[in-house]
């Protein structure tokens, strides 16, 4: 492997940072992104539950709001639910809002590695061509550095192509599963907006 970044030139080491950065948001989304951790099951149910028996309290909100994603856009709407239904609305989509911020952090960065490592490649392919002119002289060529300019060339490009296309992968899930937990979110928010003001059971 270092006989491999020695190939490759200097040009090897902007593509080797951007892809311990692109690992490291992988790996960290892949554990902050879990349908268990950010929609849990039944959380809706056991609220709704508890306002029939006992009516909001405080500590409810507090622990709704601290239990998870959903739980913070469901206790927005209880801190409101003896307002108006457009406000209890209006409360529950601001808290989603800032919690679907939350949910796509770090996805921008993951984004842009997929889109610009390709271009680190291609320009680590440029200073690997002109290694390849800067071997030509009027006394022949150089084979050693016309063999390292190839290298250079050919090794950031791959280097490049082999990061950007998990990391678009990556990003491409990680989008589709935000927008996912987002629409989940939101349908029981109406749900619990609906219950509260008995317009379902």
């Amino acid at each position: 492997m270092l006989a491999i970044i020695q190939a490759a030139g200097w040009p090897i080491y902007f593509l080797l940072v951007a892809s311990i950065i692109a690992l490291a948001l992988i790996i960290e989304r892949s554990i902050a992104l879990r349908r268990s951790r950010i929609v849990p099951d039944g959380l809706l149910d056991r609220i709704i539950t508890e306002l029939r028996q006992g009516g909001v309290s405080d500590e409810l909100i507090v622990r709704t709001a601290n239990h998870s994603p959903l739980g913070r856009v469901l206790a927005a709407g209880l801190k409101n639910m003896r307002a108006s239904r457009e406000v209890m609305r209006e409360s529950v989509e601001e808290a989603g809002g800032a919690v679907a911020y939350e949910l796509g952090r770090f996805l921008t960065t993951l984004g842009t590695i997929s889109t610009v490592t390709p271009l680190m490649g291609l320009f680590g392919t440029v200073i690997g061509m002109i290694e390849i002119f800067g071997s030509q002289s009027p006394g022949g060529t150089n084979p050693q550095q016309l063999a390292h300019g190839i290298s250079v060339a050919l090794y950031n490009t791959g280097f490049g192509l082999i990061i950007a296309i998990p990391s678009l992968i990556a990003y491409r899930h990680f989008r589709a599963l935000v927008d996912g937990f987002v629409v989940a979110m939101e349908q029981q928010a109406v749900k619990l907006v609906e219950v509260v003001h008995g317009e379902r059971h």
